[in-house]
């Protein structure tokens, strides 16, 4: 699958696997100087890029797992969700969630983009479900016996 994207600054950086199988590619970071991010802060930062996602197909930007867990800096909405007709800048909420300050330079690598195709639903009231085993269990019912 082909994604045209369009350059938006001229620092910008096209998304990048980083190995043969992975499934996201990084997203850089485009920015005037050092970005710092105090604990609790969340900043957005820039990638300068502008993308083209297929129709029937959704761009999730998460966090990188190194970021995440070495520099507690990961995006605050926790998945990015990118429909196929946006065409503006992709920027990337950063929280840090950490207890120091942290920065981010121009050209880290500061989230990975996956790119899913998704099902667009057609909704139906209903004044009963379907009834299944599990019922109206929630959180944390599905460990027990």
């Amino acid at each position: 699958m082909k994604i045209r994207f369009k350059k938006l600054d001229d620092r910008a950086v096209m998304p990048t696997y980083g190995t043969e199988f992975s499934a996201g590619a990084d997203l850089y970071a485009v920015c005037d100087g050092n970005i710092s991010v105090m604990p609790g802060q969340t900043v957005f930062v820039h990638t300068g890029l502008a993308m083209e996602i297929p129709e029937g197909y959704v761009g999730l930007v998460f966090a990188r797992s190194g970021l995440a867990c070495k520099s507690d800096l990961a995006p605050a909405n926790k998945v990015g969700v990118i429909d196929p007709d946006y065409r503006g800048e992709f920027m990337v909420a950063l929280h840090n969630h950490g207890s120091s300050e942290r920065e981010i330079s121009c050209g880290d690598r500061i989230a990975q983009f996956v790119v899913v195709p998704f099902i667009h639903a057609e909704f139906e009231e209903a004044e009963e479900l379907a009834e299944t085993l599990r019922g109206e269990g929630g959180f944390g019912s599905t460990g027990k016996r």
